[in-house]
């Protein structure tokens, strides 16, 4: 059983290594990082007006990663196989001896990677509400863990989207529709509009499909195993439509 697990993700390092390459020797990912943590410094500074709350945590900060992670991170995921459609180097990559499933999370993880660098830079953050007060740090740490699993749900629809089509702009636009009905899907506005057309009832079902509602409980230092459960099936979901459609790509 070891022999055949290890034989469906042949390929994995190498596709991870790949991808990690094409993004730190060209200038994506560090474009990527500093747009992410300017605009997450912006919002999280101004436009939370961080400074005017009188509370020393991160909140403010946490309260816009669903909604920067909406946009940002397909635009990150958006060229990992919509380049190989467009440069016609899917069909040799799809011929190697490879297996596909280690393709399709080599690069999924590699998308990962970046974000989680991008993460790992906002520590400062971190680091300045301790020295402004005394922060609750498990539940901070409880939601840096909460949103880098979320990252990964974000990440696999935009890889699955790409995976769809030889435009990384088309890859892009689909990737946000699809996180936007996620997303929205928990957010306050909506979920009145629909309790005051369907029921309260339908209202909370439909919550139950939105990663603001999943990413809540940890905002608030609660971790809930159905949220990791949640954000893991839509990783594992949006992986088996990345490698079904990618699949389509193989020649026979």
């Amino acid at each position: 059983m070891i022999e055949a697990f290890r034989m469906q993700f042949r390929g994995l390092k190498a596709a991870f290594a790949r991808e990690i390459r094409a993004y730190f020797a060209a200038p994506i990912a560090y474009v990527f990082i500093t747009v992410f943590l300017v605009a997450l410094g912006l919002f999280t500074w101004e436009g939370a007006r961080f400074f005017d709350t009188g509370v020393v945590d991160l909140a403010p900060f946490f309260m816009w990663h669903p909604w920067l992670y909406m946009i940002f991170l397909p635009a990150l995921a958006m060229r990992l196989w919509a380049d190989e459609r467009a440069a016609g180097t899917d069909e040799i990559l799809l011929s190697l001896p490879v297996e596909l499933p280690g393709l399709v999370l080599g690069k999924l993880l590699a998308a990962w990677s970046v974000a989680g660098v991008a993460l790992l830079f906002t520590l400062p953050m971190w680091i300045t509400v301790n020295i402004l007060g005394s922060p609750d740090n498990v539940a901070i740490a409880l939601a840096y863990f909460m949103s880098l699993i979320m990252a990964g749900a974000y990440i696999a629809i935009g890889a699955a989207a790409s995976a769809l089509t030889s435009r990384q702009v088309t890859a892009f636009v689909l990737a946000v529709v699809v996180a936007f009905l996620f997303t929205a899907a928990g957010w306050p506005l909506v979920l009145s509009g629909i309790a005051g057309f369907a029921g309260a009832g339908t209202a909370d079902a439909v919550a139950q499909f939105s990663f603001l509602t999943h990413f809540q409980a940890a905002q608030n230092g609660v971790l809930e195993l159905r949220a990791v459960f949640f954000f893991t099936s839509v990783i594992t979901l949006f992986a088996a439509l990345n490698g079904l459609w990618a699949a389509g790509r193989r020649s026979p």
